[in-house]
């Protein structure tokens, strides 16, 4: 039986060095933010708690925390400098967990919160089964227009006045354009709701000025995951500019969401952030770019991409048909997910191709024209792991960006 460091060595001997990875939900961190990652920070605590405690003052449940309590203010400056807020907290473990804290946080049992429906790409767990459904929230959907594939803002707005919910909740997994977010805030005053807006699969661009500026275009709450197009460790951040919104948020983490919110984490996020500062716009202009160009090269190659006529996609991510693909290459996304990976080409299967790794990695778009035709040639069921093997050998082992 092998063991875990040889399952391990071999996993990253794979998808590190061999594969061209474009799933939308992942990328890939610097060697740095892997180091602090493994450090001694990976099994410490903190605990600041001010409270009493059996008739004692107790400032924090742990000692030997000096460097920690800085580092978690240092990465709090960078991400509120980096997303323009005020307030900041990296301790939410996940972009999940980020939605069930802001849920908590500003909604009742029986309030109703206005979300993207899981047909127009909004997230599974604010689904009325999951999320809501443990806190006793009601759900209704914000309308949505297919053919342009966003949000159909007029229409949205006069549901928030209409229906006058707690929350507006805004973002999607399968999120290719920007939402239009003024008229909702207009209609979020005159109604007293609060609007957040789920950033986990655009943060990488959001922080790089190239998809849009939630906070400045009126969202309460902005929050995401660390790991997608932002190019951190799994994880999330929090952000907002409400004073009332951050305590409220920050009062419901320990005890109630987590207590440890893994300082190796914070800290590796916090290097992210220092190199999100130092390159974060070429970077996200890079993968919109490439994300674009990956759409032209496929649909020139016929392959059933979607929204030709608005240029394909303004973030990381590109959409094909499933009814396209079954109709011209005879294969379900699943069937065409494991093609591509018994060529070293990794997607998932659920109609996404992601360009941000490979961004990361240093590929421009010439490399994406070279990365559509291996694409298409393994959904045929050719074997393109020596062409896969060259283009992946003219990347990064990790990350050189700007190349």
């Amino acid at each position: 039986m092998r063991d875990v460091v040889d399952l391990v060595q071999q996993h990253d001997e794979w998808r590190l060095r061999r594969c061209l990875n474009l799933q939308p939900s992942e990328n890939v961190t610097s060697e740095q933010v892997r180091a602090i990652l493994g450090s001694d920070l990976a099994h410490r605590y903190t605990l600041p708690w001010g409270q009493e405690w059996m008739g004692y003052h107790v400032q924090n449940s742990y000692r030997g925390t000096r460097y920690i309590d800085e580092i978690e203010a240092l990465a709090e400056r960078l991400a509120r400098e980096v997303f323009n807020a005020r307030h900041a907290t990296l301790k939410p473990l996940s972009g999940h967990l980020a939605g069930m804290l802001t849920l908590v946080a500003t909604c009742d049992r029986g309030d109703t919160i206005l979300v993207l429906d899981a047909r127009h790409g909004g997230y599974d767990g604010y689904q009325p089964e999951y999320m809501p459904s443990m806190f006793g929230l009601n759900v209704e959907f914000l309308p949505f227009d297919e053919s342009a594939w966003t949000l159909d803002a007029p229409p949205a707005a006069e549901a928030i006045r209409e229906i006058r919910p707690k929350l507006v909740l805004i973002g999607g997994s399968f999120i290719l354009f920007p939402y239009d977010l003024r008229p909702l805030r207009r209609a979020c005053d005159e109604v007293g709701s609060l609007l957040a807006y789920d950033g986990s699969h655009v943060l990488g661009l959001v922080a790089g000025g190239a998809f849009q500026d939630p906070l400045r275009e009126g969202a309460d709450i902005l929050y995401g995951s660390t790991h997608k197009s932002f190019f951190g460790p799994q994880g999330a951040l929090l952000c907002t500019n409400r004073d009332d919104v951050f305590e409220k948020i920050l009062k419901t983490v320990t005890w109630w969401i987590e207590d440890n919110a893994h300082w190796n984490r914070i800290a590796a996020t916090a290097q992210a952030l220092l190199e999100m500062k130092a390159f974060g716009r070429a970077y996200a202009k890079q993968v919109v770019g490439n994300a674009k160009a990956l759409g032209r090269a496929l649909e020139a190659q016929r392959f059933p991409v979607r929204f030709r006529d608005r240029e394909f996609t303004e973030s990381h991510q590109v959409h094909y048909d499933a009814h396209g693909l079954r109709d011209g290459w005879h294969v379900t996304p699943d069937e065409f997910s494991v093609r591509l990976e018994k060529n070293d080409i990794i997607v998932d299967s659920v109609t996404r191709l992601g360009a941000q790794e490979v961004t990361r990695m240093g590929a421009t778009e010439a490399h994406m024209e070279r990365i559509a035709a291996v694409i298409v040639r393994a959904a045929l069921g050719d074997d393109v792991r020596k062409e896969v093997s060259k283009i992946r050998s003219e990347l990064a082992l990790s990350f050189v960006f700007p190349p």
